[in-house]
């Protein structure tokens, strides 16, 4: 008779192949693709900043040594992962209806079983990764309970946050003007370094007092665009260099972005997210490469079931957290 839980599907490689492979549960900022993600071996990230001033260069005759240039020193700081760990339960008395004697299709039974109860931890823990991605637009990334702060960046980068506010309580406010300050102050803090305009992301009264401004109703009158008015905006929409869409995402009440408040993120600046994912703290993971996801089983007393843990080690990390534009809507 087969030994549900000596089967090939409670090893520690098939359970952690399954939750990589398990179907994705679309979270915005993670299916835009904004987080750059790779593995690392060690438990911490380092980040190398270099502030570059840039400075004119006077003339001078030709062959003449040309002025001497000061590189500003190094910085590099060590940010440590997050460890996110659960446990799942697989109970004798839950496979007991499948375990006849003599069947073949046992194992694949009891596999949809434990693939339901990954899903359910994974999506926990998907959850967790855009939760903190939320935390790198608005420059702190908290904990579960909303509170405990796990990195300031501003603190960590010795910076302060830009805030614009947008007025959107007065109907004679110009909203051409605040898209030219939004992109003037990300271009400062970038410096040198392109971008592809910003990305709003809005709580919701934010977004309906910025959709409804007569600034912007007035900018797509009589336009061939006049009939974007019509339609349902809160998947986004473009205003001079930004586009802005309501941001979705809350547990319980609590929503990840606050409702009278945005962000604004400039669009295609490498490195400007960056995810880590750190290797589990099992002996068979030592100085391997990290993945997103493990889950790895261990048999429970007297064989009455199986405990799989389930775990993600991740490091979510705004470089240039000066460059996310907070905006207020008075």
């Amino acid at each position: 008779m087969l030994d549900v839980f000596k089967s090939d599907i409670f090893t520690f490689t098939s359970l952690t192949d399954a939750i990589n492979r398990l179907p994705y549960v679309p979270t915005r900022l993670g299916s835009l693709g904004l987080f750059a993600a790779s593995g690392i071996t060690t438990l911490t990230a380092a980040v190398e900043m270099r502030d570059g001033v840039l400075t004119l260069v006077p003339s001078a005759p030709r062959g003449a040594p040309g002025a001497n240039k000061t590189v500003n020193p190094r910085n590099v700081r060590d940010f440590r992962t997050v460890h996110l760990p659960q446990i799942v339960h697989v109970m004798a008395d839950e496979v007991q209806g499948v375990r006849a004697f003599g069947t073949e299709d046992v194992t694949e039974t009891i596999q949809g079983r434990v693939n339901e109860k990954l899903a359910v931890a994974r999506l926990d823990l998907d959850v967790t990764h855009e939760w903190q991605r939320v935390g790198c637009l608005k420059g702190t990334v908290l904990d579960a309970d909303g509170t405990t702060v796990i990195y300031n960046y501003f603190t960590e980068f010795g910076v302060t946050q830009q805030v614009i506010d947008m007025n959107l309580d007065n109907d004679a406010t110009k909203m051409r003007g605040k898209d030219a300050a939004i992109s003037r102050a990300i271009e400062a803090e970038l410096g040198g370094v392109m971008n592809n305009g910003y990305h709003v992301f809005c709580g919701s009264s934010f977004f309906d007092a910025f959709v409804d401004h007569p600034s912007v109703v007035d900018t797509y009158k009589g336009t061939n665009e006049a009939g974007t008015l019509r339609e349902q905006l809160r998947k986004g929409f473009v205003f001079g260099e930004g586009i802005y869409e309501e941001y979705r995402g809350q547990i319980g009440s609590t929503p990840f972005i606050a409702a009278n408040e945005a962000f604004a993120v400039p669009r295609g600046v490498p490195g400007l997210f960056k995810s880590y994912f750190a290797p589990a703290n099992y002996m068979e993971t030592v100085n391997t490469v990290g993945l997103p996801f493990y889950a790895k089983p261990e048999e429970m007393k007297f064989g009455a079931g199986m405990e799989i843990q389930v775990q993600s080690n991740p490091l979510h990390i705004c470089t240039r957290p000066r460059s996310v534009i907070k905006l207020t809507l008075t």
